[in-house]
């Protein structure tokens, strides 16, 4: 007579192992708040809008008197723009969470929130080395937890199906981006008259990218089992 096999004990849980879970809550999260933060960025001007339309005051004032705000604000909502993107990127083939990737999202999300505030102090506040500081330095700040996001996901590739090399990339980008933002902060610094325009530092990331990538990919001794198909060097870039 045959016997069933014995039953297999279940592992017990003695919480030390990283709790994993599934990661499009995460995904649809992070769209809601970076949303929220576009958003926001728009509420100073319709202020300006209210304040100038009580006083009596017509379209093309407006327009003059409020330059520097439109400025700012299509600025950060450029840069928060890309950073989502780059974001949507890394999070594309991400399958599962743990605890330490939803607080390194947390702290990506909370400067991202964060960046409406110097931006309403770019048009409204007299521009001068400590307002630069904190808006160029908040930039800086969401480059780097970008950057610690992509090089978790490589040392966890249990968690994603993102090729490592396109990870590797990424990790590259966003060091470039964070040092053009570092270089944008010291010439807005030093040479006053440059100011904010800097900023176009920012467009030289491609390029560098692309440079570097080549470079890296040059060296000997890489596992040909690195390379990526598709050929998407530099689709990683900030």
């Amino acid at each position: 007579m045959s016997t069933s096999p014995p039953a297999t004990a279940p592992v017990p849980d003695d919480g030390r192992a990283p709790v994993e879970a599934s990661a499009e809550r995460l995904k649809a999260f992070t769209d809601a708040v970076v949303a929220i933060a576009m958003t926001v960025l728009v509420l100073p001007l319709m202020e300006s809008v209210t304040d100038l339309g009580g006083e009596g005051g017509g379209v093309a004032e407006w327009f003059d008197r409020h330059s520097g705000q439109l400025m700012s604000f299509a600025l950060s909502f450029v840069l928060i723009a890309t950073f989502w993107l780059t974001n949507h990127r890394v999070f594309a083939q991400l399958e599962r969470t743990t605890p330490a990737l939803l607080w390194l999202s947390i702290a990506w999300m909370f400067t991202i929130v964060w960046l409406p505030v110097p931006t309403a102090m770019l048009g409204s506040m007299e521009e001068d080395d400590a307002q630069k500081l904190v808006y160029v330095g908040s930039l800086i700040v969401t480059s780097l937890v970008s950057l610690a996001l992509r090089w978790y996901l490589l040392r966890h590739p249990r968690l994603h199906g993102t090729a490592p090399l396109r990870l590797r990339r990424g990790i590259l980008a966003d060091a470039i981006s964070t040092g053009l933002f570092a270089l944008a902060l010291v010439i807005s610094i030093t040479v006053p008259a440059i100011g904010y325009w800097a900023m176009f530092l920012l467009l030289l990331v491609s390029p560098l990218h692309t440079l570097a990538s080549r470079a890296f990919e040059r060296r000997p001794g890489r596992a040909a089992g690195e390379a990526e198909p598709g050929g998407e060097a530099g689709a990683d870039g900030a």
